[in-house]
């Protein structure tokens, strides 16, 4: 799997959580499942890399190749877990 060609957003915000998406290639998106959520062990078998607290929360079936996850927000603050410096390109891809 070209788990080097999956690109996350940088996080996005509102009152109670933060936000991103992870944009899967093709052959991984035919992977997914089509009427239910993966549970952690599941995303990260397919090759997404995300630090601790994600939540696949919603399945947008117009592009089923994006993956949406949410966490609360301050997750790592509040687990005492260090910050992720965020990338200047507004996407990262994992190399």
């Amino acid at each position: 799997m070209p788990a080097n060609q999956i690109q996350y957003s940088e996080k996005y915000f509102d009152d109670v959580y933060e936000y991103r998406h992870v944009v899967l290639p093709s052959d991984i998106a035919a992977l997914l499942p089509k009427k239910r959520l993966l549970a952690e062990n599941e995303w990260r078998g397919i090759g997404v890399q995300q630090s601790r607290g994600w939540v696949h929360y919603a399945i947008h079936n117009p592009e089923p190749h994006i993956m949406l996850f949410r966490r609360p927000k301050n997750y790592q603050q509040n687990q005492g877990l260090p910050l992720q410096a965020p990338q200047a390109n507004g996407m990262v891809q994992v190399q």
